[in-house]
């Protein structure tokens, strides 16, 4: 008899035919002898319409009054669910992060779980119940409602299959696993079968949707293997575990996107070993994150100097750029904000030479100009023209033959 954690998204609990389909779904989960926990995401855009309705009393809302807002989001699907369960004769009960007991930091908005009481959770268990738990919220040491931020819910379920010692954490969403690409840009895209945590953190840092980078953190931290499944379809979806030594990896998994980025160019400044500190030094001091970055010299003694940040950063980060550049009249400083970024990512990069000059000289085939570059072990980034970005994508998924069944070069 296996444990399983499900977590179900709001698009899949975004009514009330919907809950119960996830509730049969469950069920099902029973019938062939497995226990499981369920955790719940709000009803569809429920969240959306508590901050707007938050903020239209005030813009901006005292952050404890706004968790506690929010939270009652989910607590309306896990009440349903549970509903819906028992409706079905399978016993069900609804518990909210507090109930749960799932210590978090204070960190109203943003919170990390600390701890995850089991005690009422295995006590349902054992009493034949299933548990079905609020995601995206917890408790403090004073007893003050938390969220811990967009896509939270897929931290609480790995949080609680880690406490439980689940067997596997399943994330039951509207996609049937993770693709090569997104296919609704690519036709092409295929489903991957297995990714390990190196990878699906690379993707998921790099703008891949389908899982939240902090529950792949959760999970490759303490080894439990997540399953990315349709939650209304079958199918076994895509498995993500540790790299398996038997298998020989693709040079390219998977190819992900990002919208949302902005370039500042700092052009003649002097070439000098507190160049990028004194840059920098204001944008970071303004809690601004900052991704790529690039120093490149010049034959006279001066470099040009370019770092990329968060879209809706842009306007403060280039006003900042430009005092962080005052200490040098000849320093010229632009920007802007119509870029993307292209990431590709592979185990297989480590054991494989010429995978950099294969993406180049593609996206140099197809005219697509390379802004900055960033990389890790098992990743390449480009940083290009936004206006580019889908065919630089279609051109790469060819390049390296990921709509077939290999994906070696």
């Amino acid at each position: 008899m296996a444990l399983i954690v499900q977590k179900y998204g709001g698009t899949s609990v975004g009514s009330i035919e919907l809950i119960h389909k996830v509730a049969a779904r469950v069920a099902r989960v029973r019938e062939r002898g497995d226990r499981v926990v369920v955790a719940v995401s709000a009803m569809g855009d429920a969240t959306d319409r508590l901050v707007d309705l938050a903020r239209s009393l005030c813009p901006a809302p005292d952050p404890r009054e706004l968790d506690a807002l929010l939270a009652t989001g989910e607590q309306v699907s896990i009440a349903l669910l549970a509903m819906a369960l028992t409706a079905r004769g399978v016993p069900a009960r609804s518990f909210t992060g507090a109930q749960v007991r799932i210590r978090t930091t204070s960190a109203h908005g943003r919170a990390r779980i600390e701890a995850v009481e089991t005690a009422t959770l295995t006590a349902a268990l054992d009493a034949g119940i299933v548990p079905v738990v609020a995601g995206f919220q917890g408790v403090d040491a004073e007893g003050a409602i938390t969220t811990i931020g967009r896509g939270g819910s897929d931290t609480t379920a790995v949080a609680l299959a880690v406490a439980l010692r689940a067997d596997e954490c399943q994330i039951l969403t509207d996609v049937d696993g993770v693709y090569t690409t997104d296919p609704r840009m690519v036709r092409g895209a295929r489903r991957l079968e297995r990714l390990s945590f190196e990878e699906m953190l690379e993707l998921a840092g790099q703008g891949s949707r389908v899982l939240h980078l902090r529950a792949v953190e959760f999970a490759a931290k303490y080894g439990l293997a997540l399953r990315v499944l349709a939650s209304h379809g079958d199918g076994p979806g895509t498995l993500i575990d540790r790299e398996d030594p038997t298998v020989e990896a693709p040079v390219v998994s998977g190819i992900a996107f990002n919208r949302d980025e902005a370039q500042i160019v700092i052009s003649g400044v002097p070439n000098a070993p507190d160049t990028a500190h004194r840059l920098l030094r204001p944008v970071s001091d303004a809690g601004i994150e900052i991704d790529m970055i690039v120093l490149a010299p010049n034959e006279d003694g001066t470099a040009d100097f370019a770092f990329t940040v968060h879209r809706g950063d842009y306007v403060q980060a280039l006003e900042l750029a430009r005092r962080g550049a005052a200490y040098c009249p000849a320093a010229r400083v632009d920007g802007t904000d119509r870029v993307a970024k292209m990431s590709i990512v592979g185990v297989g990069m480590r054991s494989h030479a010429g995978v950099a000059a294969r993406l180049f000289a593609t996206l140099a085939s197809a005219g697509i100009t390379v802004r900055l570059v960033s990389t890790s072990e098992i990743r390449i980034s480009v940083l290009l023209a936004e206006a580019e970005l889908e065919r630089a994508v279609h051109e790469t998924h060819d390049a390296f033959s990921l709509s077939g069944q290999s994906g070696f070069i």
